[in-house]
């Protein structure tokens, strides 16, 4: 005879898991986490500081945050929080960015004189509001143009967004997948408070990790050449400064393999020799879409 009272493991189910995202529903990072996570429920965030928030007050257990996009680039200020923010990758997600003209039933692109949505996006369509006669106006994110377009209730306005927020605003798609490039892909990692050092996933693994040099000469050729002496990859390197000055500068880098393979383990030990700082921020298994993306743009 049962007790009438949940059991330990079904209160575990019970309790949800939630990942932060940055916009509102319907936005990118909103069908990121759909595709990545869909075992947790996806919380909107106001901005990337405050998905970091969530995360580091237990509101959410996983970040969502884009890091690039194949047609646009990098994504402004990110690699600037990503080592200030305490959390960990744990995880890396690629989503294929269709964008669609979406406006209130019953207008057409023939009625359209203005397109919504956040300035990343208008920049990955400029042929279709080229070839439209469109005005592009700026809006805080692209979910929340789609919002607005809904609430305004004019036919000629119309938002540049995803399917997923046509379907949660009640609006129609007049136009699907009319960003300039047809592989426009948004990379997202996937942040948690604790690091994952496991193996995992089948396509090998991946390590990121910031870093600066010693004032000493060529100090960044010699931090690097470690990578290069014991056959270890760097897919990226980017710099930035630090607190506005033009002396301090900090790298963010991107290798394949882990932390204790051998190789990587010599070649981070010879980068810590010439660095005065570096910071593991995380290890996670290589997305299948990484190496399909680099082809389609290769």
């Amino acid at each position: 005879m049962t007790s009438g009272q949940p059991s330990g493991q079904e209160r575990d189910a019970a309790k949800a898991r939630h990942i932060a995202f940055q916009g509102e529903p319907g936005a990118y990072s909103h069908e990121a986490c759909l595709k990545a996570r869909p075992d947790h429920t996806p919380l909107p965030c106001r901005t990337f500081e405050d998905v970091v928030d969530a995360v580091k007050e237990g509101r959410a257990d996983l970040a969502m945050l884009p890091v690039e996009n194949s047609t646009y680039g990098r994504v402004a200020d990110i690699h600037h929080l990503l080592p200030e923010s305490g959390l960990r990758i744990v995880d890396e997600a690629f989503v294929r960015v269709h964008i669609n003209l979406l406006a209130v039933p019953g207008s057409s692109i023939d009625r359209i004189e203005e397109a919504l949505s956040h300035t990343v996006l208008l920049g990955q369509c400029r042929s279709f509001l080229r070839a439209h006669g469109l005005r592009a106006r700026s809006w805080a994110d692209t979910a929340g143009s789609a919002r607005h377009v809904a609430e305004l209730g004019d036919p000629a306005k119309a938002a540049l967004a995803s399917a997923l927020a046509a379907e949660i605003h009640g609006l129609e798609i007049l136009a699907r997948h009319v960003e300039d490039h047809d592989n426009n892909t948004t990379r997202f990692l996937i942040m948690a408070r604790e690091a994952d050092f496991r193996r995992r996933g089948k396509n090998g693994m991946m390590t990121a990790f910031v870093f600066r040099v010693r004032n000493i000469p060529a100090a960044l050729y010699k931090a690097l050449g470690g990578f290069a002496t014991n056959g270890v990859n760097m897919v990226k390197l980017e710099s930035y400064m630090l607190g506005g000055s033009f002396h301090a500068t900090q790298f963010f880098a991107e290798i394949e393999g882990h932390p204790d393979d051998p190789a990587v383990a010599r070649a981070l030990e010879e980068l810590e020799y010439f660095s005065s700082h570096l910071d593991i921020l995380g290890t996670y298994p290589a997305a299948p879409e990484r190496r399909k993306v680099g082809a389609a743009e290769g």
